[in-house]
């Protein structure tokens, strides 16, 4: 045989794959349980939800047929259209209404009384709805006879119909439309505010050698503490009608737009600060040795180097607070007066007016926004990424008095300004009765005599937090590492990853009403989770999954697949490697995990907000429904327990944290030693 032949079978034969190992296989089966969790607490209540939004529920009148018998024989059949038409009881906006509506037949007969010898006699001229005797349904279309007694518990169901309707009804409804403007233009002025101040401190603390950098961080991490209904409290002690500083408006009310944004800039600050810093912090000093060997201006440096390197992170900045803002629920409700805003307008239909189909349409309109900007964020951090470089010298700021006295101010107003509404809301929580009584006591916290569930709430909250954050981990880090360190199943873990980054997009209003139509539903098998503190675990492990996982699958990459390699000769399973060299080497990241998913279960609002129970109260909520009340310093007492809550939290964090450092992170130093 030729060369040439030989060439030809040896192109004919089969692909050689790498085969799966049985460790594989297992951590395959791993990766699947957690993608159905996800696929169950976040993909299926989503579909539900815009399930729910195309749903149209009505009264057809003209399907139902009434007989009435005085004693005389029964009367000819006529319809509860003919009766409406003719006594005008209902109005046509009257006949829309939820899917659990009920609409008694005694409206009809306006003479009716239960003691009378009249009888009656209803039926369906189609079976496209119901009607109900007590708690039986009935959707035949028979005749059904009734004595009066018993006719007055009958109540009339509507019927459903899929289609756009609730969409013609929300768009062609002004108020509600306007919302969506109105979220788009305080979003805008937000994100434009807040990515300017965090540009001017971040720059601030990476290019200058002013003192005190070390506190300035601290402050800045404030707002991440707090609930974001909480400066709009501390707003409405500075500015309100009875404000401390109200003359400082001109005459200009803060609950509405004003409020709003300035309560924005506060809560989204450090998210933005987080992204700038590090993305200043990762320039080339090359390029400013260029510059100044070129003779450039400092100014000209600034708008040739220092902005195009640090633009990426400035969109995804943006990007980031557009998305807090626009989906944040607490800060509008509390400030916001008739400014409407459409996280607001999603519990005004649902909690205010009870129409959940309406609340899902507007969840749906909210999403879409949250979704772009969530998409554009993520495509902008894969360019940031191709910024950097192995030969990339860090850059080191040289002092300058004057250049560093500037940034000593300005920094120093930003910490004036959070620290400043911090301090109102505890000055708040510590005065008698504003403003006449200014005299300093505990009162405001004594939650027992205050509508929002007391200090249960506040333990409940403890409690969410603990069990958010033990669960949560577990689950998140188990999922980074099967998706991480698995080989093959390449459809598998590209579907895992897609999962892991949706709760991201999705606004927490909108995850909560998605829950009430998913768990809510008496056919779920999982039904009787609705209104525990499962669900509420469930919810914000789910909610805050995203970020917590880009944590996890961060720390998984710093490590060499050299370990798998050994293990893997050395016949060792995978949960040995796991347990006795992934977990002890990724604790720092493990910690940052359990600490981040804390806080935010102490601060959330939004995702909880329709799943609450009496008995499942929370801090967070408990200082919505107090200032929702008239309780406006016990709610800010309750703010502050718990910023003072997540405060110790961090704490205890930092301390474990050095410790384990210590413990279990020692050959990091020697290998840094010894290099």
């Amino acid at each position: 045989m030729s060369a040439i032949d030989m060439a030809i079978e040896s192109s004919k034969a089969p692909l050689i794959r790498a085969k799966t190992s049985k460790d594989d296989r297992m951590m395959s089966i791993f990766m699947l349980v957690i993608g159905l969790y996800l696929i169950i607490t976040l993909a299926f209540p989503l579909y539900a939800m815009l399930s729910k939004s195309f749903s149209t529920f009505a009264f057809d009148l003209g399907n139902f047929e009434f007989q009435v018998n005085n004693g005389d024989g029964w009367s000819e059949a006529v319809t509860a259209k003919a009766i409406n038409d003719d006594l005008q009881v209902l109005m046509p906006e009257e006949l829309a209404t939820s899917s659990d509506g009920r609409l008694s037949v005694t409206t009809f007969f306006p003479d009716f009384s239960f003691r009378s010898p009249t009888k009656y006699k209803l039926r369906q001229i189609k079976a496209e709805s119901s009607f109900l005797v007590g708690s039986n349904r009935i959707a035949d279309t028979d005749w059904h006879e009734f004595e009066s007694n018993k006719f007055r518990r009958v109540v009339l169901r509507p019927s459903s119909s899929t289609g756009l309707d609730n969409y013609r009804s929300y768009f062609s409804t002004p108020s509600l439309f306007k919302s969506i403007g109105n979220s788009l233009t305080i979003a805008a002025i937000s994100t434009f505010i807040t990515v300017a101040l965090a540009f001017g401190f971040a720059y601030a603390i990476n290019r200058s050698t002013m003192r005190f950098k070390g506190v300035f961080k601290l402050v800045a991490m404030i707002p991440i503490l707090v609930p974001s209904l909480l400066p709009g409290i501390a707003l409405v002690y500075l500015f309100g009608n009875q404000g401390m500083l109200k003359e400082l408006l001109f005459g200009e009310s803060i609950y509405g737009p004003i409020g709003i944004v300035i309560g924005s800039v506060f809560f989204t600050f450090p998210h933005a600060l987080i992204i700038i810093t590090t993305a200043l912090g990762i320039s080339d000093a090359r390029l400013y040795e260029a510059a100044i060997s070129l003779r450039a201006s400092r100014w000209k440096t600034f708008w040739t180097v220092t902005i195009p390197g640090a633009r990426y992170g400035l969109i995804s900045a943006a990007f980031v607070v557009f998305n807090l803002v626009i989906t944040d629920f607490g800060l509008p409700k509390v400030i916001g007066g008739q400014y409407n805003m459409l996280a607001v307008d999603i519990y005004k239909q649902v909690i205010g007016q009870q129409n959940f189909e309406m609340g899902a349409v507007v969840s749906v309109v909210l999403l879409i926004p949250a979704l772009l900007a969530f998409s554009i964020d993520r495509a902008v951090q894969k360019r940031q990424v191709a910024l950097l470089s192995s030969r990339s010298v860090p850059y080191e700021p040289k002092p300058h008095k004057q250049f560093d006295l500037i940034c000593l101010a300005y920094c120093s107003l930003v910490a004036i300004f959070i620290v400043g509404l911090i301090g109102v809301c505890q000055y708040a929580a510590l005065i008698k009765f504003w403003p006449y009584d200014l005299s300093l006591s505990l009162v405001n916290y004594n939650f027992e005599v205050m509508d929002g569930g007391g200090w249960d709430s506040y333990i409940n909250s403890i409690q969410l937090g603990l069990w958010t954050a033990l669960i949560g981990t577990i689950v998140v880090f188990s999922g980074a590492y099967v998706v991480e360190k698995t080989n093959g199943f390449i459809s598998t873990r590209s579907a895992f990853q897609f999962l892991a980054m949706m709760p991201m997009a999705v606004p927490g209003m909108v995850l909560g009403l998605a829950y009430i139509f998913f768990f809510n539903d008496p056919a779920n098998p999982i039904n009787g989770i609705y209104g525990t503190m499962i669900i509420l675990v469930i919810c914000t492990v789910t909610h805050f999954y995203t970020v917590s996982h880009l944590t996890a699958v961060t720390a998984l990459k710093q490590m060499d697949r050299e370990f798998e390699s050994v293990a893997s000769s050395l016949k060792q399973p995978f949960y040995k490697l796991f347990s006795r060299v992934t977990v002890p080497v990724c604790l720092p990241s493990i910690l940052d995990i359990s600490i981040y998913l804390f806080v935010n279960a102490m601060t959330t609002v939004s995702a909880v907000i329709f799943l609450y129970s009496p008995d499942t109260a929370l801090a967070s909520v408990a200082v919505l429904n107090m200032d929702d009340a008239g309780d406006i310093a016990p709610a800010a007492a309750m703010g502050m327990m718990i910023f003072y809550t997540n405060v110790c939290a961090r704490l205890i964090h930092l301390f474990i944290t050095r410790k384990v450092m210590r413990r279990t992170q020692a050959w990091r130093t020697r290998q840094s030693g010894s290099d």
